[in-house]
């Protein structure tokens, strides 16, 4: 099986069958199996036992097959618990200019920003946060006077999508080698009670001039192109057009897990930005 997350009917059959014939097998020796099986590694051999449980997890959720109970009192896909951090709410409605300069942050663990970043995007996404793994970059923004206005989330970017496969020129190989020099932001949240005209936008452009030099400092290697996936069915997508990120085309309607239209999903916006001009070249080169 090429290592990726598309799954057909005979795969889930696969699946059923480990479940009924195995009965005390717990979800990671599960995971493990599986990897072993489809052949899902890393390019340094390591079996990519997170991000199968994350697949296990949706099928569970779709109803499409029925997991064992969870062993242990805490596991990755358990709710963290997410303290609630004192902040400020006042409304800000200035003007962009009054704000500036923003404070930029990147997130530390276990300092008090990194509780308060969890704390807020956690609350006030729509989409709630229950953390990130594997290499990933978390942002608290601020104004000039140090109130908080902004988070931001980068993380792993989707194995395959076609739209921006198509937009890079890349084929299977390509992706497998280069995957890791692109990053998904996962999550943007401008806190609801800051209103402010062109700030998204604008958080978006100064995030862009550093991401690359912090993700190098971070993991050792560079970062060449950004994605985002937009659901059309709550935004336009306004911000990531105002910032020059390039609209690549549609998803199409149902989960990276799915060949048979099996699990739903909604339609989304491919929104990419090249953080350099030779992208294409650095990211289909072998």
């Amino acid at each position: 099986m090429e290592q990726a997350t598309a799954l057909d009917r005979n795969h889930i059959q696969h699946i059923r069958a480990l479940l009924a014939a195995n009965p005390q097998w717990h979800r990671t020796h599960l995971s493990v199996e599986l990897c072993k099986l489809w052949g899902w590694q890393s390019p340094a051999g390591q079996y990519k036992d997170m991000a199968c449980r994350s697949l296990l997890l949706k099928l569970e959720r779709a109803g499409v097959i029925v997991l064992p109970a969870r062993q242990g009192k805490r596991t990755f896909h358990s709710t963290p618990s997410y303290p609630s951090v004192a902040h400020r709410q006042e409304t800000i409605s200035d003007h962009l200019r009054g704000l500036i300069p923003l404070q930029i942050t990147v997130m530390s663990q276990g300092t008090e920003d990194y509780k308060l970043f969890n704390c807020l995007l956690s609350q006030y996404h729509y989409l709630s946060y229950r953390g990130a793994v594997g290499e990933n970059l978390k942002y608290l923004i601020r104004d000039a006077q140090g109130r908080p206005l902004a988070c931001l989330l980068f993380g792993s970017a989707a194995w395959k999508t076609v739209p921006r496969d198509a937009f890079i020129g890349w084929s299977p190989k390509d992706r497998e080698s280069n995957l890791r020099y692109l990053t998904n932001n996962m999550r943007f949240l401008i806190l609801p009670w800051v209103r402010v005209p062109h700030l998204a936008s604008h958080i978006l452009s100064r995030i862009a001039r550093r991401l690359s030099r912090d993700w190098e400092e971070k993991y050792g290697h560079p970062i060449y192109l950004l994605e985002t996936f937009v659901d059309r069915s709550w935004f336009r997508g306004i911000c990531y057009q105002a910032a020059n990120w390039i609209l690549a085309g549609q998803t199409q309607g149902r989960t990276r897990n799915d060949r048979n239209h099996d699990l739903q999903a909604s339609v989304k916006d491919v929104y990419v930005y090249p953080l350099e001009k030779d992208f294409r070249r650095r990211l289909c080169s072998l």
